[in-house]
């Protein structure tokens, strides 16, 4: 009994690795796609609302869902809030919610450089900082939907017959 027990454990724990590391696959290109309607929707701020920087942003968080929403709302806060500089608060806000997202090394250095910019120029050359930081994470979001394709469903596989291999092994 104790033995049936533990191999349950050992199957559920392995298979719930695996999946969890599928949905990390699965959550990558959808907050890519945030991310890339949340500068549109910035742009859209900047160029036809002529809305301040930290309305924008404030704004935009209430359209997002976590936890992008979360550095939004930061980057706002700390704007109205803090004595910081445009490019501090967004350095701080990327430092205070990256952690909780699923997006890696590549995503966060195009928003650090886009970061370096905003609020530095006229708001056509503004907009062009924007579509270069959107063409960029379009790159991105294709490379994750196609790491998505190729190995989301082998990973939730590897999950499920590693512990179908510890159980075998220890039984």
């Amino acid at each position: 009994m104790i033995k049936l027990i533990g191999a349950v454990l050992i199957l559920v724990s392995t298979s719930w690795a695996g999946f969890e590391a599928a949905r990390h696959l699965t959550e990558r290109p959808r907050q890519l796609r945030q991310l890339k309607v949340a500068l549109q929707s910035l742009e859209a701020e900047i160029m036809y609302g002529h809305t301040p920087l930290a309305d924008a942003t404030k704004n935009i968080s209430k359209q997002l869902e976590k936890p992008l929403s979360w550095f939004f709302e930061s980057f706002a806060n700390k704007l109205e809030k803090a004595s910081l500089t445009v490019k501090e608060a967004w350095q701080e806000s990327l430092d205070d919610v990256w952690k909780n997202t699923a997006y890696k090394t590549a995503e966060l250095e195009i928003m650090k450089q886009f970061g370096e910019t905003l609020g530095q120029h006229d708001r056509y050359t503004q907009q062009k900082h924007i579509q270069l930081a959107l063409t960029h994470l379009e790159r991105e979001e294709l490379d994750a939907r196609d790491k998505q394709n190729r190995y989301e469903r082998m990973v939730k596989s590897l999950g499920v017959l590693s512990g179908l291999l510890l159980v075998i092994l220890l039984i």
